[in-house]
């Protein structure tokens, strides 16, 4: 039984440690997300409007994480990393696409 109890209190530290690793990762993204969207404004990828349209997605995710946040504690549960995820996700196909899309200024 002790050997179950150190296996479970192991996997337990490991979840732990892994989870401001996870919380870091969406934070990661949103910098990554902001800097396409940076670039395609200077390459000139990006019309004014598309820029616009993608910076209002990307605010209202900000907003999304940062009210989730403050809801938990300055944390963000299991659930709201994966919504966060696929509407992160979302919002990369979308500057991608807007980015290859040849509408340029």
């Amino acid at each position: 039984m002790n050997s179950t109890f150190g296996k479970f209190l192991a996997a337990a530290l490991i979840l732990c440690s892994a989870v401001p690793t996870l919380a870091a990762e969406v934070d990661r993204r949103e910098a990554n997300q902001q800097a396409r969207i940076g670039q395609g404004i200077e390459s000139g990828q990006l019309t004014p409007h598309e820029a616009t349209r993608l910076e209002r997605k990307e605010s209202r995710i900000n907003r999304q994480i940062k009210n989730e946040r403050a809801a938990n504690g300055g944390h963000l549960t299991a659930a709201e990393r994966r919504h966060i995820n696929h509407e992160q996700n979302h919002a990369s196909r979308h500057i991608y696409r807007a980015k290859h899309n040849n509408r340029h200024m």
